[in-house]
């Protein structure tokens, strides 16, 4: 199976995929949308892609491609983000004129630009490690480094300037594994399930779609606000709620929301990263049996 990914190689993007799928397959794209247009031809299996940073937020090509697309979310993988500033074998911090790095990596790192290299141009590219890639490139221009994982300074043959640079030592950026499937994950004891609410008009709308989650005891994860297009002031709501799709709370909210002529598309159920998993419970000796409704019995599917 080939798995699509933001390249080129040495992006965080395939360290999140290296989590999933550590040996071989991996296919790297130089954009989001190439990537999943990718999976939406039959090429890749499945691709990996950047959802939000703890520090910046929502990565809007993901999000737009969300939208648009009948793709689901299969999995997700948190990645711990370190950025080193690298450049060409000789370059002298003091020497370097223009930065390259992906827009978010850019934002993180501003701080440290603007104390240490205050008068270098910034310019935004694809991608981390194809903003090493380009240095890697530029032999006439020596003066030009890039932002990026310490991975790319190996891979592309590229001296480490500064490393540490970003303005939050713990910053995390959350990937997602994207696949045209329907079905969900299997469930496990901690999940987390996706969806894409578009209200309509009306006063309370929005909160009453978050009072059919609070009143069945269903934590609201994650609530993103993003235009449709249509009008100034007009929005769908990203909504990451915790339970699976296969749960029974989960199955009656969304029911509800049916009720309420919500809008409400599934983008997928899958284990929360780095969940622990709880013991399944047997019965003491001697218990008897009673047979009750299976919370796994798959549901119809989302629009059927």
């Amino acid at each position: 199976m080939t798995y699509a990914y933001l390249g080129p190689e040495g992006t965080f993007t395939q360290a999140a995929l290296c989590r999933v799928v550590p040996a071989g397959g991996h296919r790297p794209f130089p954009t989001v949308p190439a990537a999943l247009d990718a999976v939406r031809r039959g090429d890749c299996a499945a691709a990996m892609v950047p959802l939000e940073n703890s520090v910046k937020g929502v990565v809007p090509s993901t999000m737009d491609q969300l939208v648009s697309a009948e793709l689901h979310i299969t999995a997700e993988v948190e990645v711990p983000v370190t950025f080193t500033l690298m450049a060409r074998s000789g370059t002298d911090l003091s020497a370097v004129t223009e930065v390259l790095s992906h827009p978010h990596a850019l934002a993180q790192c501003a701080d440290w630009l603007a104390e240490h290299l205050p008068e270098a141009r910034v310019r935004p590219v694809e991608s981390t490690a194809a903003a090493a890639r380009e240095v890697a490139g530029k032999a006439s221009q020596p003066r030009v480094a890039a932002i990026a994982a310490p991975l790319a300074a190996d891979l592309y043959g590229l001296t480490a300037l500064a490393t540490g640079i970003g303005q939050r030592a713990g910053a995390i950026t959350r990937f997602v594994s994207v696949a045209p499937a329907w079905l969900p994950s299997a469930r496990t004891r901690l999940d987390r399930t996706s969806l894409m609410v578009n209200p309509g008009d009306g006063p309370g709308r929005l909160l009453g779609i978050l009072t059919e989650f609070s009143s069945r005891n269903i934590e609201v994860s994650r609530l993103h606000s993003w235009p449709t297009g249509d009008r100034l002031g007009s929005y769908r709501y990203f909504i990451d709620i915790d339970g699976h799709i296969a749960n029974p709370p989960v199955r009656e909210a969304m029911s509800a929301l049916a009720g309420l002529g919500v809008g409400a598309r599934f983008l997928g159920s899958y284990p929360r990263w780095g969940r622990r998993e709880e013991p399944v419970r047997t019965r003491p000796p001697g218990t008897p049996h009673i047979p009750t409704p299976d919370p796994l019995d798959r549901p119809p599917r989302p629009g059927a």
